[in-house]
């Protein structure tokens, strides 16, 4: 039998441990509240024992260079993971299969701790639904556009619509996030104008968060669109919302967006996006990107320059078709024009904040001037000229500057890409005519061309033709751009006129080494060179009608072998009207509606 006082002191040592155990598990807990730059973020939202957890770290004051994860026995464990972006910077894992208990996640930066995020498999865990937009869940937005698009830079990331993408567990974090198995047969099929606000709205859907919108008119020739009063949906911050209940939102949201709804001025308050700094800083993943005619981008990924390869910056949009599209963000398919009828540029969604009385509202443009949760409003891109945009955006993708050679490859893998892509849509215009036989897809009049519903918008291509002229534009113009930018190329000993001739000669060759191919009527493929596209420039302004055949389409000129197998012309009436709208495309001057 133990003496009494050992008794006691045991006791006083056992009470004395569990009472200082409290404080610890306390701190512990409390150092897990991501309240910094760094948030670690786990789906699904509710993690199920024996099923795996994807894990993604987001920060935006530098890059997190460790994951570590403390299981339910108290063992540690350095994750395996993909680091991308800057800024932001995401860090990405994934534990193979969640055993019973709770878990920690431990992110850090040159061995400190920066955040950690704990959950318990097969139990609710709160903590992983977003409170409102701040910087946080802006961050994790674009983090989540960047891995959603990621790729390497050289593959050609195309799908059939957003639907196989937000499908597909390995690209969406948010895949399956809620538990409800949502993504399954989940109807999503977004246009050019609409992809963006469709983007927005899924993640505000699965992570909890308010969402707003504008019915916009189209603008005038004088004036750019304007917007009524904001629809604001609160419904997703509420609770789990189901998959009918997102799919019907999105219904009412495509029905209401369109190309003016990004156009809309840039010092106009009444807009869903708002102008922001054009710096490497403030131009996100998920940033949008509307040209004055009504095209759309979202940022999807930063490439930097290094030694060896020029930096790139990619996007995607998608076309009337449905079609989405991962591309290089260069002069070919970024538009950008001083008009009077649209506020064109970079732009961001317009947060929304939550008022004392618990309601939503959309913050004004002085608030956004010096808000540090979110991007600030500026008109820094209404006072640059299309030159001196292009030369900044330059100066943003390849900082160090270009070697001519690398400047002129880059720009020509642009143009092979974006021709390889009007391959597809003209391909697609001719399995329509094959199903439909005896159909003629009506043309619209006027500047409607570019801009209607129905098949003409499915798979003509106007707009499309229009940025490939200005592409090829851009190529052959090249060597004088050396001449009037040289302080945007790396010459070392060469004058600017040397570079301008060596990049001629240059040209004169790559443009026969390169080629596309194309299906003809009777199923057979026909190869052009790029010096063949090159010469058919002018073709391309008569070349966008689905009625026509495939090889009138590629400019085939009659009596040529190529043009033999072409069974399918527009009406006299409609190439009346392709003739008088000509002129459009040779000035590469899209007209208002």
């Amino acid at each position: 039998m133990k003496s009494l006082p050992v008794f006691f002191m045991n006791c006083f040592l056992a009470c004395f441990l569990a009472w200082a155990s409290i404080p610890y598990a306390l701190a512990e807990d409390a150092a897990c509240e991501q309240t910094g730059a760094v948030h670690i973020w786990i789906a699904p939202l509710n993690p199920r024992t024996g099923e795996p957890v994807k894990i993604m770290t987001v920060s935006t004051d530098g890059p997190v260079t460790a994951l570590t994860l403390v299981d339910n026995q108290g063992r540690r464990t350095l994750l395996q993971s993909h680091r991308r972006g800057g800024p932001p910077w995401s860090l990405l894992s994934e534990l193979e299969e969640a055993g019973e208990g709770q878990y920690r996640i431990e992110a850090s930066r040159d061995g400190k701790l920066s955040a950690c995020h704990q959950f318990t498999a097969g139990e609710s865990n709160p903590q992983g639904r977003a409170k409102e937009w701040n910087l946080a869940t802006e961050a994790f937005y674009s983090a989540w556009i960047e891995a959603l698009f990621g790729a390497p830079p050289e593959e050609n990331l195309s799908f059939t619509s957003l639907e196989p993408v937000l499908r597909n567990a390995g690209r969406n974090f948010l895949h399956n996030y809620l538990g409800l198995s949502e993504d399954n047969k989940l109807p999503l099929t977004p246009d050019c104008a609409d992809l963006p606000y469709t983007l927005r709205a899924y993640f505000a859907w699965k992570v909890g968060l308010p969402v707003a919108f504008r019915a916009c008119g189209r603008g005038s020739a004088k004036t750019p669109p304007r917007c009524g009063v904001p629809t604001i949906m609160a419904e997703f911050t509420r609770g789990i919302s189901s998959q009918s209940s997102f799919t019907k939102f999105s219904r009412q949201l495509v029905n209401a967006v369109h190309s003016g709804s990004a156009r809309t001025g840039l010092e106009d308050e009444s807009t869903d996006l708002y102008p922001i700094p054009m710096n490497r800083e403030t131009l996100w993943p998920g940033t949008v990107y509307a040209d004055p005619y009504g095209h759309i981008l979202v940022l999807a990924e930063w490439v930097p320059q290094t030694a060896d390869q020029p930096g790139m910056l990619l996007a995607v949009d998608a076309q009337p078709d449905n079609s989405v599209t991962r591309k290089r963000v260069w002069e070919g398919t970024l538009l950008f024009a001083n008009t009077a009828n649209a506020g064109p540029g970079f732009k961001a969604f317009r947060p929304l904040i939550q008022t004392a009385a618990g309601k939503w509202r959309v913050l004004a443009n002085d608030e956004l001037i010096d808000h540090p949760g979110f991007t600030a409003f500026s008109l820094e891109q209404d006072q640059l000229t299309p030159d001196d945009f292009y030369a900044k955006l330059a100066k943003l993708i390849n900082p160090a500057g270009f070697d001519p050679i690398q400047a002129y490859e880059a720009t020509l893998a642009a143009l092979v890409e974006q021709i390889e892509t009007r391959v597809t849509s003209v391909t697609n215009g001719e399995a329509y005519s094959r199903k439909n036989p005896r159909s003629v897809i009506p043309m619209p009049s006027g500047a409607a061309i570019f801009q209607t519903i129905g098949p003409w918008e499915d798979y003509s291509t106007p707009s499309r033709d229009m940025r490939l002229i200005i592409a090829i534009n851009v190529l052959t113009g090249l060597p004088e751009k050396i001449l009037h930018h040289p302080e945007l190329f790396i010459l070392g000993n060469q004058s600017p006129a040397q570079a301008k001739a060596q990049i001629e000669q240059h040209h004169a060759q790559r443009i026969l080494e390169n080629s596309i191919r194309y299906t003809r009527s009777d199923g057979s493929p026909w190869e052009l060179s790029l010096a063949d596209v090159l010469a058919r420039k002018a073709a391309f302004e008569m070349a966008y009608n689905p009625n026509d055949c495939a090889e009138i389409r590629w400019g085939a000129q009659p009596d040529t072998e190529e043009y033999v197998t072409c069974r399918r012309h527009a009406s006299a009436e409609q190439r009346a009207k392709m003739t008088q709208y000509r002129a459009w495309f040779r000035e590469t001057r899209r007209p208002v509606q």
